[in-house]
């Protein structure tokens, strides 16, 4: 009788092992998970930034580009930012398709890709 409660303790020892193990498993997928997410959130501000600089001054530079063809400055700006209104716009009527969709998509594939792989493999 002793023996039979012997292998029960230590089954539930295992068993404890394995579940705390397997939380811990998790918790690290989890945790290696969102730092690829957070490392991509990161790159893609930075990167955001720095275009965002480039397209300020190369509309300043085509802004007065565009007053000296026409011969005054504000038809330079007004017309720059015409083309600002109607990028805009044009982004707003489509951007399920042009942004929603795309995110999301790299956003699964940044998640799951892990489990795809090791999908492969076996």
């Amino acid at each position: 009788m002793e023996e039979t409660f012997a292998k029960v303790e230590e089954l539930s020892a295992h068993v404890k092992e394995y579940v705390n193990n397997r939380i811990a498993s998790v918790k690290l997928g989890a945790a290696e998970k969102s730092s690829i997410v957070a490392a991509n959130i990161i790159a893609v501000a930075i990167a955001v930034v720095i275009l965002s600089f480039f397209v300020l001054f190369g509309s300043v530079a085509l802004a007065y580009v565009l007053s000296k063809w026409t011969g005054e400055i504000y038809w330079g700006f007004l017309i720059v930012a015409g083309i600002y209104l109607l990028t805009g716009v044009l982004v707003w009527l489509t951007r399920g398709r042009l942004l929603r969709l795309p995110i999301m998509n790299a956003m699964v594939q940044l998640l799951f890709k892990e489990d795809t792989e090791a999908d492969e493999e076996n």
